[in-house]
């Protein structure tokens, strides 16, 4: 944000009751409303040093603090290893040929039947 100039805040006052009627003539009135509007304009321009400086330590706090959590949440390289390689796909889950949808396969197995539907 730009700075403001110190008589800017008066004159651009002067200009908009100018505009309503009513003139400020030269007097006790006239320099006690430019002392104002100068104390007004030194006040702006102080709250927007300071909030500059906040903003560039708060980032400055906020990288350190991202730093530090990158370092204590990165996996541990072993000596002479890198690091693993991170699979960006889902494993496809596979099937058993024998599985039937919906069929819930028993523990046990059955006995094949013989060619003539007789047991020997």
């Amino acid at each position: 944000m730009k700075r403001i100039e110190q008589n800017e805040i008066y004159e651009h006052l002067s200009q908009f009751l100018k505009n309503r009627g009513v003139d400020m003539k030269e007097g006790s009135y006239t320099r006690r409303i430019q002392k104002g509007c100068s104390l007004l304009t030194d006040a702006v321009n102080l709250t927007q040093q300071g909030m500059e400086k906040a903003k560039t330590e708060i980032d400055k706090r906020l990288e350190q603090m991202r730093q530090v959590i990158h370092e204590k949440t990165a996996p541990k390289a072993s000596a002479g290893q890198p690091p693993p390689a991170q699979n960006k796909t889902a494993p496809i889950p596979t099937t058993t040929p024998n599985a039937q949808a919906g069929k819930k396969q028993s523990g046990k197995r059955s006995k094949p039947a013989s060619k003539s539907g007789r047991k020997k």
